[in-house]
């Protein structure tokens, strides 16, 4: 292999380093402080004794395994119903009807909305005091907006949950849309002329082609959703908390001294994120080549 071909071969990787090399100093630094730290080295403290102690109390801590419970479910039904939704609103958006353009239009207003917005925005609707309380009290629907069922700072996280469907489900739906557009309706034309029914045309043909599209986007919506802590900590209650909450208060605890714990249980809730981000492509791959 000559000088230029060697060039060529190593174009890209040489365009990409100033960026990869930022990367990898801001993150990769940040991790691997984060990792010493977890260890029990903190020299401004005089901590420089590396221990597994402060990953055993966090292990041991009798809260770790409900508030981790709560961390999945949160991330699973909000990936679930995202997903499901998403599916349901491309199906209607790539056909052409009259006003479909504005329609995709308000389907994408989510998308540059912060999240922190979506969850005030989510506080004024659902609160016992809010728009939809209201609404039902002037509709004769409920004596006080007392009366209204609890979806806010309540122990199932359905606000938390509504917040992350209300933000990923046009994320999702791009993408899946973007795939629709360019199949195109000829397979499930052959398929009808056929036999095959409305269903069996969704879920063999379109379904095995939007698949991975939907996959990617869950994949990531899941883990954003497992390791957010700003929407928990703004519309969860105190206790229990999911597992970024957790290890956010600890790293806020003026005793520096839980910092070594707050990076412990950052530590453990990346590790997990990661395992059950694996093992959840693994099934997904199974579950369409099945």
């Amino acid at each position: 292999m000559n000088r230029q071909q060697w060039m060529e071969k190593l174009r890209v990787p040489l365009l990409l380093a100033p960026a990869l090399l930022i990367l990898f100093l801001l993150f990769g630094g940040g991790l691997a402080v984060g990792f010493a730290q977890s260890l029990g080295y903190f020299p401004i403290l005089g901590m420089t004794e590396l221990t597994l102690s402060h990953y055993t109390a966090v292990l041991t801590d009798p809260n770790f395994l409900q508030s981790l419970w709560l961390t999945f479910r949160i991330a699973f039904w909000s990936t679930l119903i995202s997903s499901v939704l998403a599916v349901a609103f491309a199906l209607i958006l790539r056909e052409a009807f009259r006003g479909s353009q504005a329609a995709t239009f308000v389907y994408q207003i989510p998308l540059p909305i912060p999240h922190l917005v979506a969850a005030a925005g989510i506080v004024m609707l659902v609160t016992q005091s809010g728009l939809l309380a209201r609404m039902g009290v002037a509709l004769n629907l409920m004596e006080k907006p007392g009366q209204f069922p609890v979806l806010v700072f309540d122990r199932a996280g359905i606000a938390i949950i509504m917040t992350f469907v209300w933000k990923e489900v046009p994320f999702i739906g791009l993408v899946v849309l973007a795939i629709l557009k360019s199949v195109g309706p000829q397979f499930e034309e052959i398929a009808q002329t056929l036999g095959a029914n409305r269903w069996q045309r969704f879920w063999h043909i379109l379904l095995p082609l939007i698949m991975p599209g939907i996959l990617s986007t869950s994949i990531i919506v899941f883990a954003f959703s497992f390791a957010n802590y700003e929407i928990p900590l703004l519309l969860g209650v105190r206790f229990p908390t999911t597992l970024p909450v957790w290890a956010f208060r600890a790293y806020q605890d003026p005793d520096l001294a839980q910092r070594p714990q707050a990076m412990a249980a950052s530590m453990i809730l990346a590790v997990i994120a990661v395992v059950l981000l694996v093992a959840y492509r693994r099934l997904a791959r199974y579950a369409i080549q099945s």
